[in-house]
């Protein structure tokens, strides 16, 4: 598949007027890379709906991506975890999802010397674009998944990791 060529974006902190525009590009992101690759029992607990009501306790966490005032990806960081990173289809391929994952690695990198992430096994378009940015599968394990309730789901994935600076 050839790049498609980049319009010209900038990143910045999400802010509250970004939510419904956050979720459009995490929901569409994360069905398409985690349908067929989680449990079952996670689905219920990944709806819009879901998704709208966790963004707000993230929202500090969040830096977005901007094409024509337009959110068209995000980075969320959690101490020494990358742990949301999607951008829109229509801008894949053009570099955005590389400047937002070194962003995160940046901010992370101001506490941590090693920051990790989760992928399911099934999203080698993940795990390929995370191996040519430096960053390394260092096994399988049970990540806990946030849910809309107390229930916890684990889903099996792999570690990547990366030593920062």
């Amino acid at each position: 598949m050839d790049a498609a060529i980049a319009a010209p974006f900038q990143l910045r902190p999400a802010a509250t007027t970004d939510i419904d525009a956050i979720v459009d590009v995490w929901f569409t992101g994360w069905r398409e890379a985690h349908l067929g690759h989680v449990p079952d029992a996670l689905l219920v607990h990944r709806s819009v709906e879901t998704f709208r009501h966790r963004i707000p306790e993230i929202l500090g966490a969040t830096t977005v991506a901007i094409v024509d005032h337009q959110v068209i990806g995000l980075v969320v960081t959690a101490d020494d975890e990358i742990e949301q990173l999607y951008v829109a289809p229509d801008h894949r391929s053009t570099g955005i999802a590389t400047a937002l994952l070194h962003h995160g690695e940046t901010e992370i990198a101001n506490e941590h010397r090693r920051a990790f992430l989760a992928v399911v096994d099934g999203n080698t378009r993940a795990r390929r674009f995370y191996e040519r940015q430096g960053w390394h599968d260092v096994g399988t394990f049970d990540y806990y998944a946030w849910t809309s309730t107390a229930e916890q789901v684990t889903v099996p994935c792999r570690r990547y990791e990366k030593v920062l600076g």
